[in-house]
């Protein structure tokens, strides 16, 4: 009978002698590098292709952001910074990264609600973008550019009355913590003249991780028509239209890689009149797990196998604890497996389906549930795949007090 389940989306590392490699290595190699496990490794060289594939599908007018949120390991941000056109913080922690890159502070920007005053002060000082997330956020932006003696600048994070359908996490339409809401910004524009403050333009994001190239292209068209008329309330031209991103990663059985040639076509189709209406914004599309996900692994190695009930359990170093999306508890409704597999025996001799666990005390740590994947033993690697973007810093690496992993460029 032909299994006709859905499959996981091809993993594109290459295998020799039926060992994983990453980054030129064999995964074996790579494990006596890191002299431990688990660890996650990333690959220096997907990172680039990635954006050159990005490159090469969107139109030559798009400037590209990377949004450290989706991995701030700061060897990543290094890579990432010489490849894009601009970063995206979250956090103080995330602009010190940031700064330390040979990105420009006004190709940074800073979005989140609930930004602290010091963190607004470090932001102004620096001339980082500030995309503010309410009309009191912009007042105490004022008052601290004032103190400073610097004239901060600003760009408005806008709350649309759409939603980009079929995300994962809808970041806009409806009441949101984040940002404005579209009707209130016209009467905040005005208030905004009335300032102190640099308008740069505003910051549209929708929604995340999507797969479907039709949302994908209706949220873009929206984004344009709301960028266009809220421009007709700024102060200042418009110097910089931030879409969002939303660009999905195929995790799980059936998930099929997003069609970028044809959110492309659809980009250069819109941006004429873009550019008629708004002739001095730099347009930016703003990406994380597209950019990182498919570039990194998380690497744990099997201590027992266990029998219970006829059910085989590999038991593992690795958990919930570094890895809380793979484990189905980080936004999951209904719990999928990421890509698992083991590493140092791709296709091994024999087949089995098995749980893949970690050391932790709750039924949660669950890594693979009932997967096909060769047989393995004590002592060989397990590797969960798409894990370059919300992997160690999305994670409870505290829980049970069990030693962090570490991370690797490579």
């Amino acid at each position: 009978m032909t299994d006709s389940r859905p499959r996981h989306a091809p993993i594109q590392f290459s295998v020799n002698d039926d060992c994983l490699e990453i980054g030129g290595l064999p995964l074996t190699r790579l494990a006596q590098r890191a002299g431990k496990t688990p660890f996650y490794a990333y690959d220096r060289q997907r990172l680039t292709d990635r954006v050159a594939f990005l490159r090469q599908h969107l139109p030559a007018e798009i400037h590209l952001h990377y949004a450290m949120k989706a991995n701030p390991m700061p060897a990543v941000v290094q890579h990432m910074a010489r490849l894009v056109d601009g970063l995206d913080v979250a956090s103080a922690g995330e602009m010190k990264v940031a700064l330390d890159t040979p990105m420009p502070p006004g190709e940074i920007s800073f979005a989140g609600p609930g930004k602290s005053d010091s963190e607004l002060s470090c932001a102004i000082a620096a001339g980082i973008v500030l995309n503010m997330e309410s009309e009191q956020e912009m007042e105490r932006i004022a008052i601290l550019g004032e103190y400073l003696g610097v004239r901060p600048k600003v760009a408005v994070r806008v709350n649309p009355d759409f939603e980009l359908k079929s995300s994962s996490m809808k970041m806009g339409g409806g009441p949101k913590q984040f940002g404005v809401d579209a009707e209130r910004v016209p009467a905040m524009l005005a208030r905004l003249g009335r300032l102190a403050l640099d308008f740069e333009g505003f910051h549209i994001f929708s929604g995340s991780q999507n797969l479907r190239v039709a949302a994908l292209q209706e949220a873009h068209e929206k984004t344009f028509q709301l960028g266009i008329a809220l421009a007709k309330h700024a102060p200042a031209p418009v110097r910089m239209l931030n879409i969002g991103g939303g660009f999905g990663t195929p995790y799980f059985p059936g998930d099929e890689a997003l069609d970028l040639a044809a959110v492309g076509e659809n980009l250069r189709r819109l941006i004429p009149g873009v550019r008629q209406a708004l002739p001095e914004a730099r347009i930016v599309i703003e990406l994380g797990r597209y950019l990182v996900a498919e570039a990194g692994i998380y690497v744990c190695r099997v201590l027992e196998r266990k029998e219970s009930r006829g059910q085989i359990f590999l038991i593992t170093d690795g958990g919930l604890h570094h890895h809380l999306a793979a484990s189905g508890n980080f936004g999951q409704v209904i719990r999928k497996n990421y890509p698992v597999m083991v590493g140092n025996r791709v296709q091994g001799t024999d087949r089995e389906v098995v749980s893949v666990v970690g050391p932790l005390c709750t039924p949660l740590d669950l890594l693979a549930d009932r997967m096909e994947m060769s047989r393995a033993e004590a002592g060989d690697l397990i590797v969960v795949f798409q894990s370059g973007a919300y992997g160690l810093t999305a994670s409870p690496t505290a829980f049970l007090s069990h030693p962090p992993p570490m991370e690797m460029l490579v």
